[in-house]
């Protein structure tokens, strides 16, 4: 039975075991992201919530089955909060096969929608066959919504196909639960065999095959978190594979017990692993970069850095608040609808939002633009402005600025346009650019104040030691005040951060503050910005390849004095 048709009064409500796949919070299925979206609790380990939180509805309780904090609902949701059973307890009966199963089957009780997530596919979890039994058992109602498994999963992110074009046997093996026979099985074929195992016990797994009959010289490849901007690969064969991890010093390790995955065999494709590495070899793999911006501005530049395989990690800088006397800004909202304005004209997001909330006050929407012609500095503003239901009627064709939009902006004509009046919502702390150049082609310009920005609380001390440290691979600059707000509640990025900025006036005010400036994006847009800083990441990585070094981050070089100001 589906969550979505369950009836809520339901006594032992329902339970969804749900695959959470390798650890790529993409890999989920349509089917699991409707089933987060109507759960009431959320049971998994820590990792695996990491991977299902994004995707499940406000208020929801979590419940994990690693001994962690079990959190409560938001407030003012309702949602009740949910006793952690311990192993000694019963629920309907049915006596404890599991912690996780009495977990389980107390959070559904109530007619609750519980979804149990577990890595992977649950079909290949042990336990998760348990707790289901456990639920058949009690009369609780399940169903089951299948993941990739990270025995597929990881080697196709690591760029190393499990089969070929002669169709190789592929055998899979958990050598956490082999016994000697499955060892000697896999040992006599000449297939392909994936092994689940950990980091600290690759080298006695691969003794294993050898010992029942695979070549030392096989070739094997050995990832660690995959699917995740963390993961790394290492290619060796059976016999050399311990030395190669200790000479990474991935041996011995405080995490060595981390899971991974080998493949083994002739045809694993391993020795083409240098053309089929598509994910590790993303331009900004594994880089971690500061996004110094307000949170509504950083979610589609984060997006795009995810997909050059760089870990966004956003630092609001900028808070926007009303202004402080609201009047002129409720007079210029009633003139829009009245006929006052001929044009408006949005130089940011925050001013489309702070007209939209304006218009919601008043009960207005889209259709208050009737009749009135609307431009938008840029992109992301024009983006804005159709989510809003406005297609603006001019975006600069050009430059994506003030300057860019001035030059396509035509001269107020007394034929042609009956109002000369243009309606300009900005912040306090704008240019007079726009201002002048409209009145230089003949405009009479309504400058009004739509929102305050204004410096954000510090970060954390964690991310503030992390900035000042060499903790960030790169930061993005998207404009002047991002870069003095900063540096005022965190302090001056370290001498091996990448600084890359978002225009000439932006650069330049890094400059003033003592840094260097690495990239520049070759027009003022957020997202030709990220690509600029791909595109270094691409340069840098091509050069080491060239020179036979290793690919490192630029936070894994040695730390030194803090950036100075370039004298080039």
């Amino acid at each position: 039975m589906s969550p979505t048709t369950l009836p809520t009064g339901l006594e032992h409500g329902h339970v969804t075991f749900l695959g959470a796949g390798p650890g790529d919070p993409g890999l989920l299925t349509l089917r699991a992201v409707e089933a987060l979206a109507h759960a009431d609790v959320l049971v998994a380990e820590h990792d695996v919530l990491d991977v299902v939180r994004e995707h499940a509805r406000r208020g929801v309780s979590e419940v994990r089955t690693d001994g962690g904090p079990s959190s409560g609902p938001l407030p003012g949701t309702g949602t009740p909060q949910l006793a952690v059973v311990d192993g000694s307890s019963t629920t309907a009966g049915v006596p404890a096969v599991r912690d996780a199963a009495h977990l389980v089957m107390e959070a559904a009780r109530g007619g609750r929608r519980v979804v149990r997530a577990v890595p992977g596919d649950p079909g290949l979890d042990t336990y998760a066959a348990e707790e289901m039994l456990a639920c058949a058992a009690a009369g609780v109602p399940f169903e089951v919504v299948p993941g990739v498994a990270a025995a597929v999963g990881v080697p196709a992110y690591a760029g190393v196909p499990l089969r070929d074009a002669q169709g190789a046997d592929v055998r899979f093996v958990d050598a956490r639960t082999a016994s000697d026979r499955c060892w000697t099985e896999v040992g006599a074929s000449d297939g392909t065999v994936v092994v689940s195992t950990t980091l600290d016990s690759v080298g006695a797994a691969a003794g294993e095959l050898v010992s029942a009959g695979r070549k030392p010289d096989t070739p094997l490849t050995v990832t660690v978190a995959g699917t995740t901007t963390r993961q790394r690969t290492w290619a060796a064969t059976l016999g050399t594979i311990a030395q190669t991890l200790k000479q990474a010093k991935a041996l011995p390790s405080p995490e060595g017990g981390r899971p991974v995955i080998a493949v083994v065999g002739e045809r694993s494709a391993a020795a083409q692993r240098d053309q089929l590495s598509w994910f590790e070899s993303k331009p900004l793999f594994g880089w971690k970069v500061l996004v110094p911006r307000t949170k509504e501005q950083a979610a589609s530049l984060s997006d795009q850095l995810r997909s050059y395989g760089a870990v966004p990690h956003e630092v609001p800088t900028i808070a926007v608040e009303p202004p402080r006397t609201p009047q002129q800004m409720e007079r210029a909202v009633k003139g829009l609808v009245t006929g006052r304005y001929e044009w408006i004209a949005f130089t940011s997001v925050n001013a489309v939002k702070a007209v939209r909330e304006k218009f919601e006050e008043y009960g207005l929407d889209a259709r208050a633009f009737a009749g009135i012609k609307v431009a938008a500095v840029g992109e992301q503003t024009a983006k804005a402005l159709v989510a809003f239901g406005v297609k603006p009627d001019l975006v600069p064709s050009g430059e994506q600025s003030a300057a860019g939009l001035l030059e396509d902006w035509p001269p107020y004509d007394p034929v042609f346009d009956p109002i000369d009046r243009v309606f300009l919502p900005r912040a306090d702390i704008a240019t007079e650019t726009l201002v002048a150049g409209l009145i230089e082609l003949g405009w009479e310009v309504d400058d009004v104040t739509a929102y305050r920005t204004v410096r954000a609380s510090p970060p954390p001390a964690e991310t503030r030691e992390a900035i000042k440290g060499g903790g960030f691979d790169a930061v993005l600059f998207t404009s002047s005040s991002t870069v003095r707000n900063l540096v005022g509640i965190a302090g001056k990025p370290h001498n091996v951060t990448v600084i890359a900025c978002i225009g000439p006036a932006t650069a330049k005010t890094a400059e003033e503050h003592g840094l260097r400036v690495d990239v520049m994006a070759p027009e003022p847009s957020a997202l030709r910005l990220a690509e600029a800083l791909a595109d270094f990441g691409l340069r840098r990585r091509t050069a080491a390849l060239e020179a036979g070094d290793p690919v490192t981050r630029p936070s894994e070089r040695r730390p030194g004095a803090r950036r100075r100001r370039s004298s080039t």
